[in-house]
């Protein structure tokens, strides 16, 4: 490879990460500044609107007629890896930044910074769900399973959904990547409780209002071995 070409191959990587940390910046400080559901709808203009940039572009310069051709080259198993491979990649995104905060200035400020993440992404997880499904206002616990499914995380941990009633449902994840990999390095469990009660009642309040987000259990918990953490979710009809 010329160094040429690897300029350029860095080039194009650069270019992904600037442009993702440009977009969440403009993120974090239009939530700061005009507030969260303020932001998720302009999240939701300036998305679509770059994603149409995007994908015209990319049409141009891969020379595809549109962007269902885009991908017309992957079966249906390599578009499912791809998926997969992406999630955990933004997986792997939250876990750097953490370790480097931490090193840096200790746990309780790296846990700090990311329970107040979780706060923002959270609801604009949700957000972007409801729009990929046509989820409409006020869809019940019907609409968070669907949600809930959809998630980041529903493609690289193991959940499954009990206790179901009319107007409840108990969320566990039964097997976390992020404490198997503890786990195996023999460290305790990583004590994600007060991030996980502004994600899971974040994402709950966003798909539906009405519904009650409780920790049944979540590390530094105990917990038996066959779920990491487990939620309930309640729908209190108003009035």
């Amino acid at each position: 490879m010329t160094q040429e070409r690897s300029v350029l191959i860095s080039q194009v990587v650069e270019a992904l990460r600037l442009t993702a940390s440009h977009y969440g910046l403009w993120l974090a400080e239009s939530v700061h500044q005009v507030g969260l559901e303020t932001a998720l709808e302009a999240e939701r203009e300036a998305g679509d609107r770059l994603q149409g940039i995007l994908e015209h572009r990319l049409c141009k310069i891969l020379k595809r007629e549109s962007k269902e051709d885009l991908f017309s080259d992957m079966d249906e198993d390599t578009l499912e890896n791809l998926v997969e491979s992406l999630h955990s990649s933004w997986l792997a995104a939250d876990g750097v930044w953490f370790q480097a905060i931490e090193s840096r200035c200790g746990m309780d400020d790296a846990k700090r910074a990311n329970d107040t993440c979780w706060t923002r992404f959270a609801p604009l997880e949700a957000h972007r769900i409801k729009a990929l499904l046509d989820i409409g206002e006020n869809g019940g616990l019907e609409a968070l399973k669907r949600a809930l499914a959809h998630r980041m995380y529903a493609h690289i941990n193991t959940w499954e959904i009990v206790e179901e009633t009319a107007t409840s449902f108990v969320f566990r994840v039964n097997k976390c990547r992020v404490q198997l990999a503890r786990k195996r390095k023999k460290m305790d469990d990583y004590p994600c409780k007060s991030g996980g009660k502004v994600e899971y009642r974040g994402f709950a309040h966003e798909i539906d209002p009405r519904i009650v987000t409780t920790c049944i259990g979540c590390p530094p918990d105990e917990h038996p071995q066959e779920w990491s953490c487990a939620w309930k979710f309640v729908l209190e009809e108003e009035g």
